[in-house]
């Protein structure tokens, strides 16, 4: 048995073709894909806010990135906010930053399945992204997605080409996986 394909071919690239668009259907497609996780006694918290490239939406964004991922991440054709609602008609709302990571890997995982790559990044001004689209207070960001084709690896900067090139790694289930105590490698 294998890790299903697309599980495998995900990655998170830096390098993305600035001259590739994304048609509505496509997005709305990823949008879909999020739209239907699961989560926390249905509570649904993931929300997101979507900007293309060249619209003041992915320029509000963009503009909240740390320096190192905006080096890269204009090249991306949209740029994807995820937030969890921490709160709803019925009161607080619990684990919502699982909720919003399975529909953000929902999200990832019908990219991959589109020939899309995407880019998880948490290297942004929060508070900044969160008065600039004037959210609630219940409303919290906690991810901003690129999303695009996959770019040349020649045109990132020079410090991130390397890094770009290097094997993906991941740990081992011994150091992941415990059984009877923390700590005790499941050993498969």
């Amino acid at each position: 048995m294998e890790t299903h394909p697309i599980i495998a071919r995900r990655w998170s690239p830096r390098a993305f073709d600035a001259d590739a668009t994304l048609d509505p259907p496509v997005v709305r497609l990823l949008l879909e894909a999020a739209r239907w996780a699961p989560s926390h006694g249905n509570t649904q918290p993931a929300r997101f806010i979507l900007g293309y490239r060249g619209d003041e939406t992915f320029r509000r964004i963009f503009d909240t990135l740390q320096p190192g991922n905006q080096s890269w991440a204009w090249r991306a054709s949209a740029l994807l906010v995820g937030a969890r609602v921490t709160a709803d008609e019925r009161g607080p709302v619990p684990n919502t930053e699982y909720g919003l990571g399975l529909a953000v890997q929902n999200l990832v995982l019908q990219a991959v399945d589109l020939g899309l790559v995407t880019h998880q990044m948490g290297g942004f001004d929060h508070a900044a992204l969160a008065e600039a689209f004037e959210m609630p207070a219940e409303a919290v960001p906690v991810v901003v997605v690129a999303v695009g084709k996959l770019g040349d690896v020649n045109d990132l900067p020079e410090d991130l080409q390397a890094r770009e090139r290097r094997p993906r790694q991941r740990k081992p289930l011994s150091e992941t996986v415990f059984t009877d105590k923390w700590g005790r490698s499941w050993g498969e």
